[in-house]
């Protein structure tokens, strides 16, 4: 989404959030402002936000009510509640939760693990742990995978 669209999607999500903070309005100005720092930072490491489409999907799996990561003014309006962290963007900090793992910071990650407790009413969205990279401290299966699996020759190929 470029240009004209992209400025109505973010007008609409700030009247969104004014609605939701309501008298706290130079308290979510500066919130946003620190949010969008962040955001570019994140995304000149190479980071780039998932669609809506990917996280509705997500949203299914568990009837998802509440949504964890992102940043506020990407965080979709589809869910009964979001934040990340301790910083709530709205509604209730509760419920079956989707969560973008690499949108969380150490101290988020560490948060979010506390927080879950034993809860099984979550769905987490991460890329595929490398064979030496260290347990995550959630148990799952991995949905999405972005591992290849090697095809077997056929009698008399060879293997590339």
């Amino acid at each position: 989404m470029h240009g004209a669209a992209q400025r109505m999607d973010n007008l609409e999500q700030l009247d969104f959030l004014r609605k939701r903070w309501l008298d706290r309005e130079q308290e979510l100005i500066t919130v946003i402002q620190e949010e969008t720092k962040r955001t570019e930072e994140e995304e000149e490491a190479g980071y780039r936000l998932l669609t809506w489409s990917i996280l509705r999907a997500l949203q299914k799996i568990n009837e998802a009510k509440r949504f964890e990561g992102e940043a506020i003014m990407s965080a979709p309006k589809f869910f009964h509640s979001a934040g990340r962290g301790d910083l709530k963007f709205w509604g209730k900090d509760d419920g079956p939760t989707v969560v973008v793992w690499e949108s969380l910071s150490e101290s988020e990650e560490e948060h979010w693990s506390k927080k879950m407790g034993k809860s099984k009413d979550w769905v987490v969205w991460c890329r595929s742990r490398k064979k030496n990279e260290e347990q995550r401290p959630f148990d799952g299966k991995e949905i999405f995978s972005n591992c290849s699996k090697q095809t077997q020759a056929k009698a008399g190929e060879k293997m590339k």
